[in-house]
């Protein structure tokens, strides 16, 4: 419900109406301002003089010269406070669950980024159940890093184990471009869990429009500095899907006729991208704001502008792919990296944690050598055998995604595909630890 207050703009006469903007002449008008179109949500995109170019979420048909444009005199705005907890949003901040109004004070979105001067190094493990995250890629608070996923493989489920596992005070859900089953879900693991109370979710469905996605970002991070600064709470923030994000900047960047850039998205991309994971932080105050995003690939294809600008922006990433042998969806341990994970390894986890980590990689890139010997006809030895079934194992047991266990586990079942299929002097582990963890 819309309410208008005293002194809101009110203007009859557009000049100008594209598939995506109409344009006014105003005075005394914010850029970023919000407007009210013909009932609907609409952003000031430019102003050149006193022409305002505002852009409509969901869309101009049916608009006409004449339409009531009501200016709200702020930018897009999310009220916060503590009944934000266990709340279900839209992208304008709005409550979809048919609970209460909120009740927080108005805070305008999109802020500056926290100077890095108030900032504290990471410090914190975050476990998530996951072997081929937290054995090979450990996460650690204050981190930002992406999933990198084909469209078809299960990134939302994994989210939600992360979730689960991740200990967080408050967890933010970003849903950009959901279709309903994936919103459904979400929902119901949050409630099966019991932990619907400590979930704030602000969702744009597929079936939504697909430039309120914009907003949704910047609803987020908003929310989480409140929780983090505010009420020092570890927030984890779970961005999905940023692909969908891109994309509707690149419809909003070609409906206002801005020249493309590579594979068609805006030349802002990265600034865009940027200013949304530099929100990550640990603060001194013992609050932190934790980045994990979805960027769904095309077969795979990091190499368009979306993964690559992202890769340089974040601390790593986290690949999924499918592993034929097993049938299974797993952490590739190639292509995964978590550049923060040697803060935490050997000091928050066990003192094998790197060198087991390490052995386990290097056996698993061995098998994959003779794999590759294997399918071009060359004999195989016996070891390049031996490597070829522990590297099943190894998937199965460890690198697979439905993997639900914690990390002293994750190092004994390490130790004993070692020790089933290589000897001692193979695996290439210091003799203390040897002598320590080897199984007799």
């Amino acid at each position: 419900m819309i309410q208008r207050q005293a002194f809101q703009k009110i203007y009859t006469n557009l000049t100008k109406i594209t598939k995506a903007t109409v344009s006014l002449k105003a005075d005394n008008i914010g850029n970023e301002e919000m407007a009210i179109v013909d009932g609907r949500y609409a952003q000031v995109v430019r102003i050149m003089k006193d022409e305002v170019t505002l852009q409509v979420f969901s869309g101009t048909e049916g608009i006409s010269t004449e339409t009531e444009i009501l200016f709200l005199g702020r930018p897009p705005s999310i009220q916060l406070g503590d009944d934000l907890a266990g709340r279900y949003l839209n992208a304008y901040g709005i409550p979809i669950d048919g609970g209460p109004d909120l009740m927080g004070d108005l805070v305008e979105i999109g802020g500056p980024t926290l100077n890095p001067v108030r900032r504290k190094q990471p410090s914190e493990l975050i476990e998530t159940g996951i072997a081929g995250i937290d054995l090979n890629n450990t996460l650690v608070t204050g981190q930002k890093i992406p999933f990198f996923a084909d469209a078809d493989q299960p990134y939302n489920q994994v989210m939600a184990m992360v979730a689960l596992r991740a200990g967080a005070d408050k967890i933010v859900l970003g849903g950009m471009g959901l279709s309903n089953d994936d919103f459904l879900y979400f929902k119901s693991v949050f409630e099966n869990a019991g932990v619907s109370h400590k979930i704030i979710s602000f969702i744009n469905t597929n079936d939504s429009p697909p430039v309120e996605r914009l907003l949704i970002p910047d609803m987020c991070l908003t929310t989480a500095e409140y929780f983090a600064m505010e009420k020092n709470e570890s927030v984890l923030v779970l961005l999905t899907d940023m692909t969908l994000y891109a994309d509707a900047l690149a419809i909003v960047s070609n409906k206002m006729d801005q020249i493309p850039s590579k594979d068609s998205m805006p030349g802002s991309l990265y600034s865009d991208l940027a200013k949304i994971y530099e929100k990550a932080a640990q603060l001194p105050s013992g609050g932190s704001i934790t980045i994990i995003a979805v960027t769904t690939l095309n077969d795979g294809d990091i190499t368009h502008s979306i993964p690559d600008n992202t890769g340089y922006i974040t601390e790593g990433q986290i690949f999924l792919r499918r592993d034929t042998d097993i049938g299974k969806v797993i952490i590739d341990p190639f292509r995964s990296l978590s550049r923060l994970k040697q803060i935490v390894i050997g000091k928050k986890t066990r003192e094998d944690h790197a060198q087991v980590m390490n052995a386990l990689v290097r056996l698993f890139a061995d098998a994959s050598n003779s794999k590759t010997k294997k399918e071009n006809g060359f004999d195989l030895t016996e070891y390049d055998l031996r490597t070829l079934e522990f590297a099943k194992d190894y998937s199965n047991y460890l690198l697979a995604i439905d993997v639900n266990i914690d990390t002293i586990q994750m190092l004994n079942i390490g130790w004993e595909l070692l020790a089933k299929y290589f000897t001692k002097n193979e695996i290439g582990i210091k003799a203390d630890l040897l002598e320590k963890y080897w199984k007799k």
